[in-house]
């Protein structure tokens, strides 16, 4: 942990470990990154909400390393995702040897769609600096463990860092609305609750059917992915449209749409047509679409025992 700082509406965290090898995903297409023999490092960083501590999964994030004045490496980095930290924003970088350097995290305005206390928050751009103390021996001393049963069904548990909001989504439970059914595919879990009416910001009248993507075993946050849901009754389809990306204060980051009503009895297909814009650490290279970049539909009938 490199230190935590605040800008604006903004949260920055700034974290670094030994360099690692990471897949990378475009569309449909996953590619490895390797290792290249200039990197000293993995930088990770964390954006959040200042006020509620909520991950922002889609501010799009650049860094400049600086040291003495001097720009040393700059890049926007990439949306990731890992076992043990979850959504995480990482690359790869060469410094300058032992010394002090001066990282500077850059967020543009989100351009995910906002609803109630978050309507009107995260448009500017900032800037935020956190002072960076890098030593090769320190680096050196970070401890890993190597799984035996890499490969198999599972995951390592989530990291406790105190110093950071964590990037897991709500429990089922307590999402608000009525929870109308859940279903799995290729290591993602889609649990679907429906509103009354749809939150503040959101145009239309009706219900509101949202969509939380998390991973099978730790719950964190499946962003950036295109998702549609169909709706039929009585073999007549009422609807079939593609979700929006939406962060709200109570549903998280989650999938939405306005729909007329959804009934007990009433079929769900969940169709996500692209895989999660997430670069990946090992352990997930070949989940969540990966090296197919494709995922199958979740399909269930309405049930409002399941109401949370």
């Amino acid at each position: 942990m490199v230190g935590t700082t605040e800008q604006g509406d903004y949260g920055f965290g700034l974290m670094y470990s030994y360099a690692h090898r990471f897949w990378s995903v475009n569309g449909e297409t996953t590619s490895l990154t390797e290792i290249g023999p200039d990197d000293d490092i993995h930088l990770m960083a964390s954006v959040w909400d200042s006020e509620t501590q909520t991950i922002l999964p889609e501010t799009g994030l650049s860094v400049e390393i600086y040291r003495d004045s001097e720009l040393i490496s700059q890049e926007a980095i990439y949306r990731m995702l890992s076992q043990p930290m979850g959504f995480h924003y990482g690359a790869n970088f060469g410094l300058d040897g032992d010394g002090t350097y001066d990282v500077r995290l850059s967020v543009g305005g989100l351009s995910t769609r906002r609803t109630d206390l978050f309507q009107d928050r995260f448009e500017q751009p900032v800037t935020a600096r956190t002072p960076f103390e890098y030593r090769e021996s320190k680096r050196d001393n970070i401890s890993f463990r190597r799984l035996e049963d890499a490969g198999s069904p599972g995951a390592v548990d989530p990291m406790a860092m105190e110093m950071l909001p964590g990037s897991i989504v709500p429990r089922a439970d307590v999402l608000p609305g009525r929870v109308v059914g859940t279903g799995s595919t290729d290591g993602a879990v889609f649990v679907t609750t429906v509103l009354d009416s749809p939150p503040a910001g959101v145009v239309g009248q009706g219900q509101y059917l949202a969509v939380s993507a998390r991973s099978q075993y730790n719950r964190m946050v499946l962003p950036a992915m295109s998702l549609s849901a169909a709706q039929t009754r009585d073999g007549e389809i009422l609807s079939n449209q593609r979700l929006t990306r939406t962060l709200d204060p109570s549903l998280g980051y989650h999938y939405g749409a306005v729909v007329d009503a959804v009934q007990s009895g009433d079929k769900l297909t969940l169709s996500p047509t692209l895989q999660p814009q997430t670069a990946r650490h090992e352990g997930y290279e070949t989940a969540l679409g990966g090296e197919t970049g494709a995922m199958e539909d979740i399909k269930f009938t309405v049930n409002d025992q399941q109401s949370a």
